[in-house]
């Protein structure tokens, strides 16, 4: 190091580099941004994992000195640099691509270095003086990237969802609310987008809650897969350089660190190398997409026109919606939601076929399926919170258009069946269609009715 130049010079088995005296992470982080400069996502972009890294950082810690294997002021010093550590203040010291090789070490390195350099400092030392605090040896110490990167991912899965299920709750509320609103009115329901019975529109945003907060439930079911952690299992699960009893007590100063339940895998080597709670949680995430995605195309039919299509409600005017037709104001929120859904359906493909592709033992993939995992689960809390505010609380039911096209269907022709059979019923339904006249009026002029079947046809109809 030189004053001079303000710069700080660290040593790897590939040679020496040149770093800033400023920076707190080290050689490998910076070899690390050099060679995986790819999605321009970086470690600094999700603060909730660099919390759940540190944590775990702390967590192995707290283990080690309990284990007495580290010196007491090595561990004062780590943990007062554990606590320092702030992911929004220090974010552009974590500077590695979420995309990266080496099944997450650069991630794990970046913590190590930025931990020690923080404890060095707060020693009164120079940052890189890894003879004294080694980001390896004292750090890292019991563990590898292997055990530590998929805990955190799983730590920060189990955090960042209770924004996403809290979104899936209020959103639900919302509908719920929507469906008391409209209780009363009754309009035409569909199928195959053909007129098919009567409903209300209460009913219609009712199925939509119920299918939104079923998915809710079945997330929260899921979730508790992630809970199983490989934590003390180090490079494939054996434990290699951890002493007995290690994955343990990590375990349970990570649950008090932390304030999440989490347990050690009863087999620490298959839990290593296996991704299966990844591709449930993913496949959650997709099956929510697909049903907010078919939520979002049913709001934009409904509130299809206004005056050209069905127009039975009216989505909350967001923005002008053309540069050249005057008036036009389109359904911007779904749309976006779809999008949304769109690319979390995608991002569970990559992270299904990322998760085939582990071999023996250890997935080198995990950094593709953390960084799709976690935008799925950002994007998904997110948007339904746009939805939720920006859309569907302010949601209008057109009552007189829904009346207008009820009494112009023929949807109270199935309520007939029982009265003059489905045969009969048809034909007095393809009457109505072919003249243009009301249901009720063909059934007026049918002679072959009897007086009977007119007197109930037309308590039906009323």
């Amino acid at each position: 190091m030189t004053a001079a130049t303000n710069e700080r010079y660290e040593v790897d088995l590939l040679g020496t580099r040149v770093l800033p005296n400023s920076a707190l992470y080290g050689i490998h982080t910076l070899r690390a941004v050099e060679n995986f400069d790819v999605s321009g996502i970086r470690l600094g972009d999700y603060p909730t994992f660099i919390e759940s890294l540190v944590m775990v950082k702390k967590a192995a810690l707290l283990a080690n000195e309990e284990l007495s294997l580290l010196a007491p002021d090595i561990v004062q010093a780590i943990k007062r640099a554990c606590e320092k550590l702030s992911p929004i203040d220090h974010a552009h010291h974590f500077p590695v691509d979420m995309m990266q090789g080496g099944a997450g070490t650069s991630t794990n390195m970046n913590v190590n270095e930025v931990i020690a350099n923080i404890a060095l400092l707060g020693m009164g030392r120079r940052a890189g003086d890894y003879s004294v605090i080694s980001p390896n040896d004292h750090v890292n110490r019991s563990q590898s990237t292997n055990d530590v990167y998929p805990t955190a991912v799983r730590l920060t899965v189990l955090r960042e969802s209770e924004g996403l299920l809290n979104a899936l709750l209020k959103l639900t509320a919302s509908l719920r609310r929507k469906s008391t609103e409209f209780a009363d009115v009754v309009k035409v329901g569909r199928t195959q987008l053909q007129d098919a019975v009567s409903m209300t529109l209460g009913q219609e945003f009712e199925a939509f809650a119920e299918t939104i907060d079923e998915d809710r439930i079945l997330m929260l079911r899921t979730l508790d897969l992630m809970r199983e952690v490989n934590l003390g299992g180090t490079a494939i699960g054996t434990g290699v350089n951890a002493p007995d009893g290690f994955a343990a007590i990590a375990c349970r100063h990570l649950n008090a660190v932390s304030g999440v339940e989490l347990k050690p895998a009863s087999n620490l080597i298959e839990a290593t190398s296996d991704t299966g709670a990844f591709v449930s949680v993913s496949g959650m995430l997709k099956r929510i997409a697909v049903k907010l995605s078919k939520v979002c195309n049913d709001l934009r039919l409904l509130s299809s026109g206004p005056r050209a299509g069905f127009g039975e409600i009216k989505l909350p005017a967001r923005q002008a919606g053309s540069s050249i037709m005057p008036g036009k104001v389109n359904p911007v929120i779904p749309e976006m939601m779809n999008q949304i859904n769109f690319q979390v359906i995608g991002n569970d493909l990559t992270i299904t076929l990322a998760a085939g592709a582990g071999q023996l033992q250890l997935n080198a993939m995990e950094p593709v399926i953390v960084l799709n995992l976690f935008q799925s689960i950002r994007l998904l809390a997110r948007g339904m919170e746009i939805l939720r505010t920006c859309c569907i609380d302010g949601i209008e039911a057109d009552v007189s258009r829904c009346r207008e096209l009820h009494d112009r269907s023929l949807v109270q022709a199935a309520s007939l069946n029982p009265i003059v059979g489905y045969t009969k019923a048809a034909m007095l339904a393809k009457d109505a269609l072919i003249s243009g006249a009301s249901l009720r009026e063909v059934v007026a002029q049918d002679p072959s009715l009897s007086e009977e079947q007119r007197l109930s046809i037309s308590s039906v109809l009323s």
